[in-house]
């Protein structure tokens, strides 16, 4: 009898932006989840330039990417069967920033918004442990630059 493998990681780029001491997130509309703009790495693409092209595609803005912050191992139950991520996290920078206007989203199913780097828990930013991560990362050397949540 052949034992079922679980899926492989996904491996996935994301990015932080940070305006005036906020945090540009983004938010499934239908689920409501909260985690950093981005999404997966395809077949030999380069981290930073996968998170540069998804920003393209979501944001249809051209970002700077900047320095390497860290990376989070995160693991999650969805529908039943167990989700394992890889995420690398960049710096980077948005044209023409504003926190009275957030960036529109070019995909229906997303929305960004700005949080304060200080309220990320009540943002319910996932991976959790960014949100305790952050913080130090942005300040260049004051937290740990690889975290798991299991």
């Amino acid at each position: 009898m052949k034992t079922k493998l679980p899926p492989a990681p996904e491996i996935i780029s994301r990015g932080v932006c940070v305006h005036r001491g906020h945090v540009l997130l983004c938010r499934n509309r239908k689920r409501g989840n909260v985690y950093l703009p981005g999404g997966h790495i395809e077949g030999e693409e380069r981290a930073p330039d996968a998170l540069h092209r998804e920003l393209v595609e979501e944001l249809g803005l051209n970002c700077r990417i900047g320095n390497f912050l860290g990376m989070v191992q995160h693991a999650f139950d969805h529908k039943g069967q167990r989700i394992v991520e890889i995420n690398f996290v960049f710096a980077f920078r948005l044209p023409r920033a504003s926190l009275l206007h957030p960036p529109a989203s070019v995909e229906a199913k997303i929305e960004f918004y700005w949080a304060p780097l200080g309220q990320l828990a009540r943002a319910g930013l996932q991976p959790h442990i960014l949100r305790r991560l952050l913080p130090g990362w942005l300040r260049r050397g004051a937290a740990p630059r690889w975290a798991s949540t299991f």
